[in-house]
């Protein structure tokens, strides 16, 4: 009995003491790397991502084959030698993850997204990560597959996951129709190069930047902080604004209704004296047009522009404030105005100006003198 014991707990003993060795050693070569990846991000990020599951690795690996070799042809072998596989499959599917991971994290470090022009760094995120969560997600179902293949009675279903997956697709499509459209959308946003990761877009009347794209929704970062929720497939199905799919700068029009008498080269040069007075204008474009000429009112239009939408958005406050400003002191006459029935013969320029004009009462058919009053008496109206 003793003898049956001492066989039992010896492998068990030899395998903690393999473990622990294997500990020391991977944490020996852990320190080793940080050290020596002080002036290298792309060793010092392999270090944090790659530690824990090498540790598992690294164990179960040594337990596994002091196991193997030190237990024998004892009853509870074969049990823990295929438990421990399947875990070491696991650990190995989280390796290859993290190396992903790390692999991602060097490939994004070299395009950087806080320079003005980022329309090629924001392109390569997107397609980088999303290409990483497919990879991921393509790791897990090839662990899941080896899995089910070390276990005998499951072992034609590991099989058919690897050798059938158009009949699995078939029936993964007739279940999750949805959800393989929005699969399917992700990737085609993550190269069509139609929406990237920073993006300013116009979807649903809301005006936001993209924040994050994943395989099955988008996340638009609402101008007041909201968040908006979409379905991957909204932006394949559905038109949407995009303002920075070529480039970030921007063109933004100002509208103002004003009365026929403004001078409209003087609110010309008002604008641009505006635009060089602030940082937000990129010094690409200035333009004060009349738009419209019908009705009561003129429309003028100033167009103007800026290197990102924030900043044009900004813009187009500062530039309507100032020129209103502008139109209320130099030119009141030019404010919008509703044009009522002149009843007076006052020409209607000294009306607006405000200036005094005389008027000799009897040039008037029906005045206010002797034979004006006489006319008034004798006028019985038109004749039928």
């Amino acid at each position: 009995m003793r003898d049956t014991v001492i066989g039992t707990l010896a492998p068990l003993g030899i395998a903690l003491g393999v473990a622990l060795l294997a500990l020391v050693v991977v944490e020996v070569v852990h320190r080793i790397l940080l050290r020596a990846g002080r002036r290298s991000r792309f060793v010092t990020e392999l270090a944090n991502r790659s530690h824990r599951p090498v540790q598992w690795v690294v164990v179960l690996c040594s337990v596994y084959y002091a196991v193997r070799a030190y237990a024998g042809q004892t009853s509870w072998r074969h049990a823990f030698l295929h438990a421990d596989q399947l875990i070491i499959i696991g650990a190995v599917a989280w390796l290859a993850a993290a190396l992903l991971v790390v692999g991602e994290e060097l490939a994004l470090s070299r395009f950087r997204t806080d320079v003005p022009d980022n329309r090629t760094a924001r392109r390569v995120h997107t397609q980088v990560v999303m290409s990483r969560r497919v990879t991921v997600a393509v790791v897990a179902v090839l662990a899941a597959a080896v899995m089910l293949m070390t276990i005998p009675e499951a072992r034609l279903l590991g099989t058919s996951v690897l050798a059938s997956a158009g009949f699995a697709g078939i029936i993964a499509g007739l279940a999750a129709q949805s959800v393989l459209r929005n699969v399917f959308a992700g990737l085609q946003l993550a190269f069509s190069d139609a929406v990237r990761l920073g993006d300013v877009v116009i979807v649903e009347d809301e005006w936001g930047r993209v924040q994050e794209i994943t395989l099955t929704y988008v996340v638009v970062h609402v101008w007041d902080d909201r968040r908006l929720i979409l379905p991957t497939s909204y932006f394949t199905d559905r038109p949407f604004q995009n303002w920075t799919r070529t480039e970030s700068a921007l063109l933004g029009a100002v509208m103002f209704d004003v009365d026929w008498w403004l001078p409209v080269p003087e609110m010309r040069e008002e604008l641009r004296r505006t635009l060089e007075s602030t940082d937000l204008w990129d010094g690409r474009v200035s333009v004060l047009q009349v738009v419209e000429a019908t009705g009561p009112a003129m429309q003028i239009r100033a167009l103007v522009s800026a290197s990102d939408a924030p900043k044009l958005w900004d813009l187009r406050c500062f530039v309507r404030e100032h020129l209103v400003s502008w139109l209320r002191d130099a030119h009141p006459a030019a404010l919008p105005r509703v044009r009522a029935e002149v009843t007076s013969a006052m020409p209607l320029h000294a009306t607006l100006t405000g200036q005094t004009v005389t008027t000799d009462s009897d040039s008037r058919v029906f005045s206010h003198s002797a034979d004006g009053r006489a006319r008034a008496e004798a006028f019985t109206g038109p004749e039928p």
